[in-house]
Formats: structure tokens, C-alpha cells, sequence
């Protein structure tokens, strides 16, 4: 299963990615992978190769590529809490400089990018992110209607934008929350914005899961988190990509 590192033209200039995809001369369901804060490192390439091994072409771009190649900021092998303080102070001002207009300015250039490619097919793709990445793939998802078919967000802020940020998603949606992110009366609330602008979805907290719970290379690691992660995700691609 290829790994291949690639250059994508943007409005501010190119940004590196990594693409995973099967290597079978086949054209397969185009996947947006947003990573979290933390971007593309070993465990995003592994992820990306399996996602990739169950049939599709899998674009994980670098989210600072403004800042430089990822990785953008050193990181140890693996992010313990003893050491996450410091990589946060490092990570938050990428992101609070990551406005709305160049995440869509650069969403708009992956999804043009991912059209360009050989080993992609023409039709819908879907878009999935984490932690903050997953707000990405909602926005993605709401300014491109006719193009993202399915988005998925795990541990991430979803709600940020407020309830009328959902209102422009036509994509199935699957929210994975994790337990000390989002309390059972917060969730209810963001449900029934969901169910009010008519998104078809679900969304639900994963049981004794902490933030980050996905990410195998840090303490929030849950196997169990994961392993559902791909239970859902999975039927989701399935459902909405298949035949495209």
C-alpha cells in the first residue's frame, strides 16, 4: 500500500500531504483526511494506510503548511501529558492563526487537487478529521455540498461554529465524542441542532474515552475508541462512497 509524499497548489502557495490509496491501477472514493493539531506523523500514515486498505485514495494534508512541512513543530515519538502543556503552547497560535478563510481557501485546493488525481475517482468524496480537524471536515462539508457525500469528526469541537453552521451540510454525518469532551446534555443540544437543520446523522459519545482517544501515539490512546471509530466509519464510507 503506497505512502506517497505530495505537493498541492493553494492561494498560499503549495502545502504538503501525504496520500495513501491501493495500488491496483484502480480508481477509488476520494477521502479528505484532517488531522488533529498535531498533523501528519506516523500514526496519521499509518491511519491513512488503513483506511486507504479498505478501498480508497486518502488525501491528509499538512493543516499549517504556511508555517512549513509537517512535521511543523518537533515531536517526541510519543506525546505523554507531561509533555503536552509545552507541544499545546507550540500548537495553539497555528490554530487560532488557521482562520475560516484559509481553511476553506485550502479545502476548496484539496478538493480540486483530489479531482486532479489518476487513482481517484470523479465522484463524491468524503471528508473526516480529528480533534480540530474535525472541525475542518465540518466546514469543508458545509461549503461544498455538491462534493462531500460524508463527513466524520472524532473528538472534535463540532459545535464551535454555532447551530447555523450545520444548516449548509448535505453529507451523512457521524460525530464520535468523547466522554470528558461533551456531557449527555450538551450532546442532546447539538443532536437536536443536527435533527433542525435536517442533517441525517449520528452522533454519540464513546464510553470511557477521553479527548484524543484515536491517536494511538498519546496517553488519551483508547483501543477500544479506536476499534469503534473505524466501526462507524467504515459502514458510513461504504454507504455513501460505494460505486462512486
Amino acid at each position: 500500500m503506497p505512502v506517497k509524499t505530495l505537493q498541492i497548489p493553494t492561494t498560499d502557495g503549495r502545502a504538503d500531504a501525504i496520500a495513501a490509496y491501493p495500488d491496483d491501477g484502480e480508481r477509488h472514493p476520494g477521502v479528505l483526511m484532517y488531522a488533529d493539531g498535531f498533523g501528519i506523523r506516523p500514526v496519521l500514515r499509518e491511519m491513512a494506510r488503513e483506511l486507504a486498505g479498505h478501498g480508497y485514495y486518502v488525501l491528509v494534508p499538512n493543516l499549517f503548511h504556511r508555517h512549513g512541512p509537517a512535521p511543523v513543530i518537533d515531536l517526541p515519538e510519543h506525546i505523554g501529558e507531561e509533555a503536552r502543556p509545552a507541544l499545546m503552547a507550540q500548537v495553539m497560535p497555528l490554530i487560532e492563526a488557521h482562520t475560516t478563510e484559509r481553511v476553506l481557501s485550502d479545502a476548496d485546493a484539496y478538493l480540486g487537487f483530489l479531482a486532479t488525481r489518476p487513482e481517484a475517482g470523479a465522484g463524491p468524496v468524503a471528508v473526516t478529521g480529528y480533534c480540530i480537524g474535525g472541525l475542518l471536515a465540518v466546514r469543508t462539508a458545509a461549503a461544498h455540498p455538491g462534493r462531500v457525500a460524508a463527513v466524520a469528526a472524532f473528538h472534535a469541537p463540532v459545535g464551535a461554529d454555532g447551530p447555523d453552521a450545520l444548516a449548509g451540510i448535505t453529507a451523512d454525518v457521524h460525530f464520535g465524542h468523547a466522554e470528558t469532551d461533551l456531557t449527555p446534555e450538551a450532546l442532546a443540544e447539538l443532536n437536536r441542532a443536527l435533527d433542525a437543520a435536517r442533517v441525517r446523522h449520528t452522533s454519540e459519545i464513546y464510553p470511557g474515552t477521553v479527548h484524543g482517544f484515536t491517536m494511538s501515539d498519546t496517553d488519551a490512546f483508547d483501543p477500544a475508541g479506536l476499534q469503534r471509530h473505524w466501526d462507524r466509519l467504515l459502514p458510513l464510507l461504504d454507504r455513501t462512497l460505494a460505486d462512486r
